[in-house]
């Protein structure tokens, strides 16, 4: 179960009603007409996750593995990353997940030294087929790895790309098995996909129960049971000038990736050019709680009020490590915590640094899932999803083009060629 809950300052304005309204139709439209595919991925990807298990089950060589390696960046490996990372700790039978991201020389030496060939199985992550870090990572491990496609390696190699990518050219050209990503699903929207229900179901992750959650919160918001959503997603686009930037604070170490999947999901969506020409977006900014108290606190209370504040807390970690009933000699003042849950403590925190900030007069919301279980991530993963599609709406921009970021490639391919 996932409970919402805000301490937004609402002004007097019936033109809210009307703004939700609008909002929902254009993104019923979207949904309807196939503008982005990711809201029905809970019931569409369920075929993908059988059709995973059953290449892992006919494949002797996954069967005897026991790691996956995520050749990918950005959208093709954010999402995925983030639900191993919430969910590792809980299960000590799934295979190990090792992501390849960054062209960090020292990053990759170190992993790639980690990784026993015998053991692992390679998954490389493209929508386009050739994002340019993945692919220079993919010929180094074909080239560390001496991998032979046409002398039994292709049986290691699993890719996950658009259909006519040229990736999928390579894949079908040397019988390499291949997964595809819907034309209509973008990379940072792709995580209920291939992209991550395949090598997370071959990782031995309950993807069904994860798929199920968001299918749930989509099919919830369409029938109108979910109009927080709406209201949240007016309120930070009506006040987008006054309070540009949406702080998350997770109170969940296991969180942190999901912190930055969100990070990306909504900068890459929503910082665009608008329909009349003027600069626009949202500014997401990622903590950990109670981490991140004792660096950025400081700035929310008492800084420029241009931020909203969101809090993702859960209620039972389900673990009940207590706080040592010690007194410490100078340190007795700690005492009043003896005897509580870490649990206890770190919601408590939450709530504490909620309140103090609800009281200088920042508008916050919170999202509380009582546990941490496929249901709820599947749930919040199509919350942030569905809220992104709704602000992008709402500033007036293409919630699932990446335009700015298209010109770097561009500037990077002509360095390169220029100096070939």
């Amino acid at each position: 179960m996932i409970e919402f809950d805000n301490d937004f300052t609402w002004e007097s304005d019936k033109s809210i009603d009307e703004m939700m309204q609008e909002a929902y139709q254009k993104i019923l439209l979207e949904k309807e007409n196939g503008v982005s595919g990711y809201f029905t991925l809970g019931e569409d990807s369920l075929e993908i996750m059988e059709d995973a298990l059953a290449y892992a089950a006919s494949n002797e060589f996954i069967k005897k593995s026991d790691t996956i390696v995520i050749i990918g960046i950005g959208g093709s490996s954010l999402g995925t990353k983030a639900i191993d990372s919430i969910f590792k700790h809980q299960n000590t039978d799934v295979k190990k997940m090792l992501f390849l991201e960054n062209p960090d020389e020292i990053d990759l030496s170190e992993k790639l030294a980690s990784i026993e060939k015998e053991k692992t199985l390679f998954i490389i992550v493209s929508k386009s087929g050739s994002t340019i870090e993945t692919i220079s990572i993919f010929k180094e491990i074909i080239e560390r790895f001496s991998l032979d496609f046409a002398d039994g390696d292709k049986s290691r190699v699993t890719t996950i790309t658009d259909e006519d990518s040229v990736l999928h050219k390579f894949s079908k050209y040397y019988g390499i098995e291949s997964f595809l990503i819907p034309s209509n699903v973008g990379g940072r929207f792709s995580v209920l996909s291939a992209v991550g229900v395949v090598p997370l179901a071959i990782a031995g992750y309950d993807m069904k129960s994860i798929l199920e959650g968001a299918s749930i919160m989509a099919e919830r918001f369409f029938t109108k049971k979910e109009n927080h959503i709406l209201k949240k997603a007016v309120f930070l686009t009506k006040h987008k000038k006054e309070t540009p930037m949406n702080v998350v604070f997770s109170y969940a170490n296991c969180l942190e990736d999901f912190t930055k999947w969100y990070v990306q999901l909504w900068g890459e969506s929503l910082g665009k050019i608008d329909k009349q020409g003027n600069h626009t977006g949202l500014t997401p900014i990622g903590h950990i709680g109670s981490v991140d108290q004792h660096s950025f606190l400081q700035l929310i209370m008492q800084g420029p009020r241009d931020k909203t504040v969101t809090f993702i807390k859960v209620d039972n970690f389900e673990k009940d490590i207590k706080v040592p009933d010690i007194t410490l000699k100078f340190i007795e003042k700690t005492d009043y915590i003896n005897g509580y849950s870490f649990n206890e403590l770190i919601d408590g925190e939450c709530e504490a640094t909620k309140e103090s900030i609800v009281k200088e007069g920042i508008n916050v919301d919170a999202v509380t899932l009582d546990v941490l279980n496929e249901k709820n991530i599947g749930k919040l993963i199509m919350y942030y999803e569905l809220l992104t599609s709704l602000c992008g709406i709402m500033l007036g921009v293409n919630t699932y083009d990446q335009p700015g970021v298209e010109i770097g490639k561009q500037i990077l391919l002509k360095k390169f060629t220029k100096s070939s």
